[in-house]
């Protein structure tokens, strides 16, 4: 069964709590832009705080609040000395159990190597399968994208209350261009009155169940000779 994360140190936290996640990602085109990603449990806060308490579960270490806000912090400096990466933020509201995170990227392909490489240097260098997959591409006619998190295989079943709240949560991914959209593959993606934003929203316990629903192609049309 396959569980969605933004990093392993809260993995626990996301399989038992109302998740809100949005990715959004601008591309100029000249290829640059910028990557912001929201990890919302604000929802959840009585369920993830009373698991924060827990030293444990099922024979899992449950990181800290501090151990977990540590990590995102790596994870950014990290990210800071990636090349063809600029104006690295890191937003964590601890009260509120919120993570905003955004960076500029001179590429998509320095963007894709430059998280790979700061999510290694977090887990301390181990090999996780999971980052070959390359979940964007761009060839400044079609973006092609799949999701920017890891997901990783877990025996464990979930109980009825966690799948209750998988089914309330959401992952929405935003596309920003500097020109129109032509057309998108998935038929459910929405287009702003301009063609130059696009959305699509899923529920997080059917993505559980069905990975390829977030993977999306978007065609835009040619640029305009001056």
């Amino acid at each position: 069964m396959k569980k969605l994360i933004l990093f392993s140190t809260l993995l626990l936290l996301l399989l038992s709590s109302c998740i809100e996640l949005i990715d959004d990602l601008t591309i100029h085109n000249d290829g640059s832009g910028t990557f912001k990603y929201i990890l919302n449990l604000s929802a959840s806060k009585i369920k993830v705080n009373s698991i924060l308490a827990l030293d444990s579960i099922d024979g899992k270490k449950v990181p800290s609040l501090n151990e977990i806000t540590e990590k995102l912090n790596s994870f950014a400096l990290n990210l800071k000395t990636q090349p063809g990466i600029t104006n690295v933020s890191m937003l964590i509201k601890e009260e509120d159990l919120i993570v905003k995170f955004s960076c500029d990227f001179a590429s998509i392909n320095e963007l894709h190597n430059a998280l790979k490489a700061s999510i290694l240097f977090m887990n301390n260098g181990k090999e996780i399968k999971e980052l070959n997959q390359n979940w964007l591409s761009w060839d400044g006619k079609i973006l092609k994208r799949n999701i920017p998190l890891l997901s990783l295989t877990i025996s464990e079943e979930l109980k009825e209350t966690e799948l209750d709240l998988l089914k309330t949560g959401s992952y929405t991914s935003i596309n920003h261009f500097d020109r129109p959209i032509d057309h998108a593959e998935k038929p459910e993606t929405k287009l702003n009155p301009s063609k130059t934003a696009s959305m699509l929203k899923v529920n997080t316990f059917d993505l559980q169940n069905n990975y390829s629903l977030i993977e999306n192609a978007i065609y835009l049309t040619p640029i305009k000779n001056k």
